[in-house]
């Protein structure tokens, strides 16, 4: 039984109240991922993509800083913060892509392909990026690739959708290892294509990491950055959304007279297009961490060491 399971919370206890009063004693910052519960999106202090999240860990003054988002996130935190202390509110809040790319499976296939630079997209662990040159998001993939000349044989991971998107959009051929979001690639082209019919009126916006099938439908693809300010710009009424619904809380409030509709998953009996990691995270697990202080991030020092160069990189490059 763990600490919190020995501490539950007092029903009685209000947890934004107690976590407003946490984050003042502990000097926490709290950043929230985009595909947050809208709870918890409406409690932190940043909002945002990997991106904008990375960019702001980069800068982090507080003593804690609280990631409501997946592992890899709150782990790239903790590499450009070394001695300060990362919380996630749950540690089993992991990433299908990062999953996907074991470490020692990674290496092997980049012993297959010597004179490669190595692209690898945030959505991955530190160890995956400690083998990487330079390290991108979906939302500067495109100046990622092309930092490097076009005679540099690259290396693209672990998203192949993302690099598969990014090759066609500047021509070049990608070595790509074979991994998805379980989120983003379940999306039905069907579905979209009988939406578009319904609603005739209405324009798609879909994330890179979809598949070519879901994307080729799109007006609009990028990042959940990218694709806010498209909803914000567009002159249409409706928007079909093709990315993970979380998205929709932000949409709306920038767009309280636009119709945004969520694109679903192939299985219409599930919420296919909710991410499960990310919706793991509760406001009562965001108060039981800061409470308690754990699950605490901790990295590997060595690893760190060696991730923090190519995200570093990254920053450089995206200023």
């Amino acid at each position: 039984m763990n600490e919190q399971q020995q501490n539950p919370i007092d029903p009685e206890l209000d947890p934004v109240a107690e976590i407003q009063r946490l984050r003042r004693e502990l000097n926490a910052v709290i950043l929230a991922h985009y595909y947050q519960v809208p709870e918890i999106q409406d409690l932190a202090d940043f909002v945002g993509d990997s991106l904008a999240l990375s960019q702001r860990a980069a800068e982090v003054e507080a003593d804690v800083i609280v990631f409501a988002g997946v592992h890899f996130m709150a782990e790239t935190a903790k590499i450009l913060n070394p001695d300060k202390q990362v919380l996630l509110p749950d540690l089993a809040a992991g990433c299908s892509l990062a999953d996907g790319c074991p470490p020692d499976e990674f290496a092997k296939f980049l012993a297959r392909y010597p004179g490669h630079k190595v692209i690898s997209y945030i959505n991955c662990s530190a160890a995956t990026k400690a083998q990487s040159d330079l390290i991108c998001t979906s939302g500067n993939a495109l100046k990622m690739v092309q930092s490097f000349p076009e005679s540099q044989p690259l290396v693209f991971a672990p998203d192949q959708f993302l690099g598969a998107w990014v090759g066609r959009q500047l021509g070049r051929d990608l070595v790509l290892w074979n991994g998805s979001c379980e989120v983003h690639e379940d999306f039905s082209e069907d579905a979209i294509v009988q939406l578009r019919v319904e609603h005739p009126d209405a324009v798609v916006a879909a994330h890179p990491e979809c598949p070519e099938r879901v994307l080729q439908h799109a007006d609009h693809v990028g990042s959940t950055t990218s694709i806010l300010k498209y909803a914000r710009e567009t002159e249409a009424q409706k928007v079909i959304v093709a990315t993970e619904a979380g998205i929709l809380h932000q949409m709306q409030k920038e767009n309280p007279d636009k119709e945004l509709i969520p694109a679903p998953g192939m299985d219409e009996t599930c919420n296919c297009n909710e991410c499960p990691y990310m919706k793991l995270n509760t406001l009562e697990k965001l108060y039981l961490c800061m409470r308690d202080r754990t699950p605490e991030i901790v990295v590997d020092p060595a690893e760190a060491e060696r991730a923090l160069v190519p995200i570093r990189r990254m920053l450089e490059l995206s200023s």
